[in-house]
């Protein structure tokens, strides 16, 4: 091969991976968030925790009406959103924040493991079936603010 042959080729290879980075980077550009329609992702997963995690996305919608909040429940926090028991009591404030937009999601090993039915939990939850934290990192990845309070 001669001198020339390679330099080319070399050079072909550079230009690829630059307008492949380029092609990237006008991606990333054009998906930025808008700032009208906040999106973040509420993790929650323990039982003590739910009455003030509920508290936060309720302040949250007040602050951001448009927000697309989705919240992720796994682990010791999932039975406290049963239809009986203490969901009953989370029922009126849990209605308030569906009507406002929220989005949940119950983990399917939680779910599992507590030998807890979807349609045990109080109504609007969908299942994250590979698992909550595996719900939680998609939707980082798709722009979602993670917060854990």
């Amino acid at each position: 091969m001669r001198r020339r042959d390679i330099f080319l080729s070399s050079l072909h290879g550079i230009l690829i991976s630059t307008s492949a980075m380029l092609g990237i980077g006008v991606a990333r550009a054009a998906a930025a968030p808008d700032p009208a329609r906040p999106k973040v992702a509420y993790h929650l997963c323990d039982a003590d925790k739910v009455s003030s995690v509920l508290g936060n996305i309720k302040n949250h919608f007040a602050a951001r009406p448009t927000a697309d909040i989705v919240l992720v429940v796994h682990g010791p926090a999932l039975p406290v959103f049963r239809l009986s028991g203490q969901g009953a009591s989370l029922s009126p404030r849990w209605e308030q924040l569906r009507h406002a937009g929220l989005t949940a999601f119950a983990c399917g090993h939680a779910l599992h493991g507590f030998d807890i039915s979807l349609a045990d939990l109080l109504p609007g939850f969908a299942v994250a079936d590979e698992g909550g934290v595996v719900k939680l990192a998609e939707l980082q990845t798709q722009g979602y603010a993670y917060l854990r309070p």
